[in-house]
């Protein structure tokens, strides 16, 4: 899917600072299916994902007026729709069975002219690295989620998780040390 054009956006989010409707109606058609991706992979659950989705865009609402730089405001959006969905997950479940088996998908091998030998195989490493995963603390875990499967630049994702781009480094360069480790024992 084709990234949303930021200046375009930034138009749009000047416009609903100034009470437009239509603008943010139209903020809300060109980024919601990423917030809602987002939301279900983190969640694992449609309907939660849903509820998710419908507080990060009442909280965008309220608080547009709030954003100082119109161009940050899909990473703005990334930050909100981070903490509302950790709020939920940490809610539902304290944090834990963050991974979803849609992750997995990236790396598994599916086309029809597939060793099923070598399927097997790319099975049973999916398995250990879900496994590997759900053992990496739950920043590392986000980070990697984050990095890998929602393709977000290292600064996106310091500003959804509140933390320094440093930080961001240091916690991929921990969670791919742990996975190494992990998948190699």
């Amino acid at each position: 899917m084709k990234e949303p054009d930021h200046s375009y956006i930034a138009g749009l989010v000047l416009r609903a600072q100034h009470n437009d409707s239509d603008a943010f109606a139209e903020i809300y058609a060109l980024t919601y299916n990423k917030v809602y991706n987002y939301a279900c992979h983190y969640l694992k659950d449609t309907y939660l994902a849903q509820d998710a989705l419908q507080e990060v865009y009442i909280s965008a609402l309220k608080n547009i007026g709030k954003l100082n730089d119109p161009l940050l405001f899909v990473a703005w959006l990334n930050q909100i729709s981070f903490h509302v969905c950790f709020d939920i997950c940490k809610k539902r479940n304290n944090g834990y069975g963050l991974v979803d088996d849609a992750i997995l998908e990236l790396v598994s091998d599916d086309h029809i002219d597939s060793n099923p030998e070598e399927h097997a195989v790319k099975k049973d490493e999916n398995s250990a690295l879900s496994l590997a995963l759900e053992a990496l603390p739950i920043n590392e875990r986000q980070v990697i989620i984050m990095k890998y499967y929602n393709n977000l630049k290292l600064d996106d994702i310091a500003n959804a998780i509140g933390a320094s781009k440093s930080s961001v480094k240091r916690y991929l360069a921990s969670a791919q040390s742990s996975l190494k480790r992990l998948l190699a024992d």
